[in-house]
């Protein structure tokens, strides 16, 4: 060979190996082990008392938090069995194999310490543990170490050999392998069961009755939901979504009219209306922000506006106006007023941009608060009775269906927020139908052109400034609409609810971060960032006071693991990770060319 072919020569790609210097054969065979050891010992007892909630004290009975061990450890072990080839189970991983293993073994870990340590500050030391306990801990320690001893799914070179960079590495998504045609009614199926397991999560994290059971959840949904996500399994199921919209968005409601089907309690399903009020007024905002680009901070005074007309409206002695009417009059009276308010506060400021337009809504919002504080016949005129709002809004009946009372349907006793429940789940269907209906239209098209490049927006003849506009205004209605539903569950309406920072949701500040969080310009991403952001702090009132820093500190770390969002589009995808994982037809790395043209 001569000197030039020797410089020329390939070289050969670095193999592809774990952290812990293990042969991959026994990593797994090691990982497996530590699985079903960890599995096992959530059969036995982890505490002596049952002082500590959840009842740990069971032989052959997992519960509470050695559930969630259980289901971590289950799913490691049959990821691993996947893994390695076993008939039947290679199903579960057509993309990523080992990266999840190691996902699930980490969630397993972390939930399971987390248990052990509580255990032992609640009941005041590690003396406190039963030989399960001790079990628990060590063979979720050991399934972890051993999965870091599985080979990584891609070649890891240079620094990427760290745990840091290996794990930040295992993060990132896979290209599954292209799935075997099913026929039609087995994808139905699939989109189905796929929901059905949505609801039992969502469920079963609603009814956890105690702040350690619900913190060890989340700890296993976030690690379990970012494996499975490595699988390639969402992609498989993004691909049937895709082919079979309508069945989709069908399955969605049909899960979510089941929820208060599964409650024998009616104080989790006023949770599920707060969720479901917070997420429309998100998907509102999303409208504004996620397809016009237009950065509204003072959106909570539209929700004030129609709250505040169907609370005038409603029939309470409380009410200034002293009128009733019905209830769909009411809703159309929240809505237009709400659109009034938008359009006069958006056609002189519209023609801002940027930061100067963020400060002008923020003005506004707080503007709509100081004005129905004051209003209150002493300071200005009497309307909204100033700081004392508006209370004893009556109880909404519709057809001679009395909201406010308890109803058998279906066999199943429903109260109050049930009801409420399903009355607000028809305006989300509205809500989401306008949204999906205005994205694949023209103007949806537009409004994405004047977000992505404005100026070059208008070079194509777009108007920009109509737009912008009607794009202000379907959101304000939309939140107004949300409103007058709102007055009526929380049956007082007071000016301290529409504050751009609250510790309780809604705000104008966690409505943009649900819309950020879950992933701007599509459906379920304002959802599962508006489900979010209620249910934790909902869940997790022992840490009130520090909520709104564990907030910011989760928003950085949001912007700085997935600043695309949670569920994000294709073209955020790109534009957030084109440089880190060139695919076919990707500019090599450090070429931005596709970025500023807007791709």
């Amino acid at each position: 060979m001569t000197t030039t072919e020797q410089t020329t020569a390939p070289v050969a790609p670095r193999p592809a190996t774990g952290i812990i210097p293990l042969p991959p054969a026994a990593a797994r065979t090691a990982t497996a082990a530590g699985a079903l050891l960890t599995l096992a010992s959530t059969f036995l007892a982890w505490t002596w008392t049952a002082e500590f909630p959840g009842d740990l004290t069971v032989n052959g009975y997992p519960g509470g938090l050695q559930v969630l061990t259980l289901t971590g450890a289950l799913l490691t072990l049959l990821i691993t069995l996947s893994a390695h080839g076993v008939r039947g189970l290679t199903w579960l991983t057509p993309g990523g194999k080992h990266s999840p293993v190691l996902l699930l073994a980490l969630g397993t870990f972390a939930t399971t310490w987390y248990a052990v340590i509580a255990i032992a500050v609640n009941l005041g030391g590690l003396a406190n543990l039963e030989p399960g306990g001790w079990i628990a801990a060590l063979a979720s320690l050991a399934t972890l170490v051993a999965a870091l001893g599985l080979p990584a799914d891609t070649p890891l070179e240079g620094d990427r050999t760290t745990p840091w960079k290996r794990f930040t590495h295992t993060f990132k998504a896979p290209t599954p392998e292209p799935a075997a045609p099913l026929p039609s009614w087995a994808e139905i199926v699939i989109i189905a069961i796929a929901f059905g397991l949505g609801l039992f999560v969502f469920t079963y994290g609603i009814d956890t009755e105690y702040a350690e059971l619900f913190i060890g959840f989340m700890l296993l949904v976030c690690f379990g939901a970012t494996a499975l996500a490595r699988t390639g399994l969402n992609h498989r199921l993004a691909s049937y979504t895709a082919k079979h919209k309508n069945v989709t968005v069908t399955a969605a409601f049909v899960a979510a009219f089941t929820f208060p089907f599964t409650q024998t309690n009616d104080a989790y399903a006023t949770i599920g209306t707060n969720i479901l009020i917070f997420a429309t007024v998100a998907l509102g905002l999303n409208v504004v922000v996620g397809l016009a680009g237009l950065l509204d901070l003072g959106y909570v005074a539209f929700l004030g506006v129609g709250a505040y007309t169907a609370a005038l409206v409603s029939g309470s002695p409380s009410s200034t106006i002293g009128i009733q009417l019905p209830f769909w009059a009411a809703v159309l009276a929240g809505a237009a007023a709400s659109l009034i308010f938008g359009i006069v506060i958006g056609a002189p400021t519209l023609r801002l941009h940027g930061d100067y337009l963020a400060i002008v809504t923020l003005g506004f919002g707080e503007i709509f608060r100081l004005a129905v504080q004051n209003m209150d016949g002493v300071s200005g005129p009497n309307v909204t009775n100033g700081p004392n709002g508006i209370p004893n809004i009556p109880e909404l009946e519709i057809f001679g269906f009395n909201l406010g009372e308890s109803h058998t349907i279906l066999g199943v006793e429903l109260g109050k927020f049930s009801n409420y429940y399903l009355l607000m789940l028809v305006f989300t269907i509205i809500v989401v139908t306008v949204f999906r209906r205005s994205d694949q239209s023209r103007i949806g098209r537009a409004w994405v052109a004047i977000r992505e490049d404005e100026t070059a927006a208008r070079a194509m003849g777009i108007n920009a400034f109509r737009l912008k506009l009607l794009a202000f205004a379907l959101g304000a209605t939309l939140a107004g609409m949300a409103g007058t539903v709102q007055a009526h569950v929380t049956t007082t309406v007071t000016p301290t609810e529409f504050k751009f920072v609250e510790a309780v949701p809604p705000n104008s500040a966690f409505l943009l971060a649900a819309v950020i969080l879950g992933g701007m310009g599509t459906v379920s991403g304002p959802l599962i960032g508006a489900s979010l952001l209620y249910l934790i702090p909902a869940k997790l009132q022992f840490m009130s006071d520090y909520q709104l820093l564990l907030f910011g500190v989760a928003l950085v770390l949001l912007m700085r693991f997935r600043p695309e969002g949670l569920i994000a589009d294709r073209r955020k995808q790109l534009e957030f990770h084109s440089a880190d994982q060139p695919g076919p037809g990707s500019p090599p790395k450090g070429d931005t060319s596709l970025s500023k043209a807007g791709v």
